[in-house]
């Protein structure tokens, strides 16, 4: 450790150490985790998920020393923590409680504390930091007051531990990333509340070096202090921007449909979970069996051209969506990697305050994974403020929609003048199918679709027949 960041170090303990209570690793993970299983425990109803830590056990062998991963259970925790993490120089831990016995983001099911990671911190960034704490929300640059501050070794580890954890549905986990980014950028301020200029933006899952362990990089111990009490999501909910804050009133979407209307509208699903009882979460899109091609990752292919639209404020989550429909679309993983390197280059040219740096990339690689499925596109378009048009069914299935256009058509066209009678489809037909077929489509997208050139497509896009088809296929009543 340099004399800087070990003077740093030192002066906050001097600091913290005079104002507040030194809190001891065994007693800090169990109060952020009261309720973990006992051993020889087993809830199947997932009601006592537990928190799960890494630490390096020295008894491996050399060259298989990685991480060790144990569930904290309560009746073995203390000799577990004076066997695994106590002076040890490598622990992980989040904030998060899981189910089974993985700590990946997919198995996480409640959020105990929230936890920020503030580098570069010395006396003064510290009591910057305590006049920012607590105050109106309104106030610039106001931050909700911490139950815990730990000393890292290089800065700062900010626990806001809440007074009832929060269950982690799969659009609640998207929301509080939202609000933890959020914060962030309202915690880290260069000059103010920290030495280092680059923000450093992390998962909700991200593990932390544990209380009573050692910073392996420096040698020092990583030490916590109570400062306040348990908070309320609704308390640190009032220190962000409205459109980030967490509404756990509305964990899912529950849908309004009929099972009549679901099976018009979405047939294979109708088919695979209602008829033959399959209900088990679908893992892909059939994205090959749908679009014009050979491409079968048109649609993720799709998102990443849409990498031109993101603005600032945007670019982290659009690397999050293209690991979403990366997962959706099967593209493979290690393909998604190289594309997401290929998004950050072009995500630099983004003219914003803050430094998007290659902890983003990886974070965004989390997406890639199953809890992000269900997904709407309204979601998506909120976290990148990027429009996606729809195809208007009125929903209706793909058949028979078509069904309904082509009735349209004939009406319209009784003597099938809209067709070339030589049998080789006109260029102003084709134009006129797929237009009817994707009222709200656009240009390009056409011209994808039906391999027609540029000119061809916008000299047909317009004429009065198109239109007038297009305009009476919106209008048809819903069944309609």
């Amino acid at each position: 450790m340099d004399n800087e960041t070990l003077k740093d170090y030192y002066d906050c303990y001097s600091c913290l150490d005079a104002k507040f209570k030194e809190v001891g690793g065994y007693e800090f993970y169990q109060d952020i985790f009261p309720d973990n299983e006992n051993a020889g425990e087993e809830y199947t109803d997932y009601s006592h998920p537990n928190a799960v830590y890494l630490f390096r056990d020295e008894n491996r062998a050399p060259s298989k020393r990685r991480l060790t991963r144990r569930i904290m259970l309560n009746d073995t925790w203390e000799q577990d923590y004076m066997n695994n993490v106590e002076c040890n120089p490598m622990t992980l831990c989040s904030g998060l409680t899981y189910r089974k016995w993985s700590n990946t983001l997919e198995n996480a099911q409640r959020m105990n504390a929230l936890i920020f990671d503030l580098d570069g911190v010395g006396y003064n960034e510290l009591m910057s930091l305590f006049l920012r704490f607590g105050g109106e929300p309104q106030e610039l640059r106001r931050l909700p007051m911490p139950t815990y501050l730990v000393l890292s070794g290089m800065g700062l580890h900010v626990y806001y531990v809440f007074d009832r954890p929060i269950d982690l549905f799969p659009n609640i986990k998207t929301q509080l990333k939202s609000l933890k980014y959020d914060l962030t950028f309202r915690m880290w301020d260069y000059g103010g509340t920290s030495k280092v200029k680059a923000i450093q933006y992390q998962s909700i899952n991200q593990g932390f070096r544990m209380v009573g362990s050692i910073n392996n990089k420096h040698g020092n111990q990583i030490r916590a202090f109570r400062t306040g009490d348990r908070v309320s999501l609704d308390y640190v909910n009032a220190y962000a921007h409205p459109e980030n804050r967490v509404d756990v009133n509305k964990p899912l979407r529950p849908s309004r449909m009929t099972r009549e209307e679901a099976r018009e509208a979405y047939p294979e699903w109708y088919e695979r979970v209602i008829v033959n009882g399959d209900k088990k979460k679908k893992k892909t899109w059939d994205i090959a069996g749908k679009v014009h091609g050979d491409d079968p990752y048109a649609l993720y292919h799709w998102w990443m051209n849409q990498v031109d639209k993101i603005q600032g404020g945007h670019r982290y989550f659009f690397m999050m969506c293209m690991a979403i429909y990366a997962y959706k679309c099967d593209v493979p993983k290690s393909v998604l990697k190289k594309d997401l390197d290929w998004a950050f280059d072009k995500l630099q040219n983004v003219k914003h305050d803050n430094t998007l740096s290659k902890s983003d990339v990886r974070s965004a690689l989390e997406a890639y994974d199953r809890g992000y499925f269900n997904y709407t596109i309204e979601d998506i378009e909120l976290l990148t403020d990027v429009r996606i048009n729809r195809n208007k069914r009125n929903m209706r299935g793909r058949e028979r929609h078509m069904r309904v256009v082509s009735a349209v058509r004939d009406a319209l066209y009784p003597d099938g003048e809209w067709r070339n009678k030589s049998g080789r489809p006109i260029e102003r037909g084709t134009v006129m199918d797929w237009r009817r077929s994707h009222p709200d489509g656009r240009k390009i997208d056409c011209q994808r679709d039906t391999g027609l050139s540029k000119p061809t497509v916008l000299k047909w896009w317009d004429c009065p027949d198109c239109e007038e088809i297009t305009l009476q296929v919106i209008k048809q009543p819903s069944e309609e």
